[in-house]
């Protein structure tokens, strides 16, 4: 593996700016990178011809200035528009579709100098947390070949893991950047709801869910990323101020952490899941932080009901044209048919009582963060699962009722579109990677990274830990 592809974001930037390293020099580095491991991991799809990349590169060589990212390779998520490469959402609806244009967060990439090489894979309208789709096939995790990587942002994830690039973005749903974080052992970053804009089409007021976010393999990176995404955009309703990102040390001693477990026994656990992560919770109360347990602030049941209401309305909101329309409706995978159908059947009462079940919880959430700085779940309820499954059937014995019902523990933040922050929280004994999600108050970003940059600076998981990838 090349040296320079250890190096995060921030140490790239650095040498670049230096003149001790060139961009020509990393992209050669980084397509050598992908050539050697992509085959076997398939984490970047719709890959830019290779010497085009390299005029790329060398255009950024002699260019004076440059920006926040310039000279670093990126993948984009195959769910937003990068111009000039196919935006399939894993679904063969849009298999052939190219974008005209970019989205607002890869326009400020691109202007910041990170040079798009191609797509991260996704699962089909990044519906799931098992990066498959039947136009680029699966994508399989680094830690061991034999399962699942997570998703929806699972490309961009291993991606990162595999040091084929420094910095990834991701969009979270319902933990689609924490979930694949965890099972890869990088770091994965939900924003604040409004910090990082979406594109300004369509309804911009209503569907407060999902959000776009920074990956990398370090904290600071991930601060490097979200500043460069976020910002108002003067088209939106609901934009926030960029906060400062300079992630200044803090005092461990006043850092105070509420650690919630399995919900009080409410989410089923995949067993030494809850003891891997409370042994990284006793990493952050070594370094001096006040870290003790919480009982569940809110009813399981209420979160539950609430979340899949919006989420099917948002998604029928979304997909229901695709449904409609006889020469994509047998191309749409079963979960997305059952989230549209599903949220078609909804009355406008449904939605509202759903918005108050979710309101309350943002209430109850605001009176704990009187008491803490971050709150404490597992990145995910079960360990990576066998690349044949579609999704677990059971957790602990427990029956999955749906599809991302696996994924309960994501809700808490999702809903109340709180700001989340997945670390790496080291490895089971069966040799692969979870995570924990630091949870914030909204606008609380810069709290929640400098804490991760605490625990990053004590365990430096992603470092010390690479995959070994084997290559047949």
């Amino acid at each position: 593996m090349s040296e320079i592809l250890e190096l995060g974001a921030v140490e790239l930037r650095a040498c670049l700016g230096a003149g001790q390293m060139s961009a020509e020099e990393l992209m050669r580095a980084t397509l050598e990178r992908i050539e050697k491991t992509n085959g076997v991991l398939n984490a970047v799809v719709s890959m830019k011809d290779g010497d085009a990349l390299m005029a790329e590169a060398r255009a950024a060589d002699v260019t004076p200035g440059g920006g926040a990212l310039a000279g670093l390779p990126v993948c984009v998520k195959d769910m937003a528009n990068a111009k000039g490469f196919p935006t399939s959402m894993g679904s063969p609806a849009f298999a052939d579709k190219i974008a005209e244009k970019d989205d607002l967060f890869v326009s400020r990439m691109r202007d910041a100098g990170a040079i798009v090489i191609g797509k991260s894979n996704t699962p089909e309208f990044a519906l799931g947390s098992h990066t498959f789709n039947t136009v680029h096939g699966a994508t399989c995790n680094p830690y061991n070949s034999g399962v699942s990587c997570g998703g929806s942002s699972g490309g961009a994830a291993v991606a990162l893991a595999a040091r084929m690039v420094s910095i990834a973005d991701g969009s979270d749903m319902m933990g689609s950047l924490r979930n694949p974080a965890g099972w890869n052992n990088v770091y994965g970053m939900r924003p604040s709801w409004g910090l990082v804009p979406a594109e300004p089409v369509a309804d911009t007021f209503l569907h407060q869910i999902s959000t776009e976010g920074p990956m990398a393999r370090s904290p600071q990176d991930l601060a490097l990323l979200l500043k460069v995404m976020a910002g108002p955009d003067p088209r939106q309703p609901h934009g926030m101020p960029v906060p400062e990102l300079g992630l200044a040390g803090i005092d461990p001693a006043g850092v105070r952490i509420g650690w919630l477990g399995d919900w009080g026994g409410a989410y089923p656990m995949d067993d030494g899941i809850l003891e891997l992560c409370q042994a990284a919770c006793q990493s952050l109360a070594d370094l001096g932080c006040r870290v003790e347990p919480v009982a569940a602030p809110y009813s399981r049941e209420a979160l539950w009901e609430s979340w899949t209401t919006l989420r099917s309305w948002t998604m029928a909101s979304k997909l229901s044209a695709l449904l409609e329309n006889p020469k994509t409706r047998d191309q749409i995978k079963a979960d997305a048919v059952w989230e549209i159908e599903r949220g078609l059947a909804m009355k406008a009462v449904d939605v509202h009582k759903a918005s108050v079940a979710r309101s309350g919880w943002f209430r109850a959430a605001a009176a704990l963060f009187d008491s803490y700085d971050a709150l404490v779940l597992p990145t995910a309820q079960v360990w990576p699962f066998p690349m044949d499954w579609s999704w677990p059937a059971e957790v602990a014995g427990v029956g999955m009722d749906t599809y991302h019902r696996w994924m309960e523990a994501m809700v808490p933040a999702s809903l109340a579109g709180l700001p989340a922050l997945a670390m790496p929280a080291g490895f089971g004994e069966n040799g692969l990677p979870m995570g924990i999600q630091l949870i914030g108050r909204k606008g609380s970003d810069r709290r929640l990274l400098e804490i991760a940059a605490l625990y990053h600076e004590a365990t430096f998981w992603p470092q010390k830990n690479p995959p070994e990838i084997v290559v047949a």
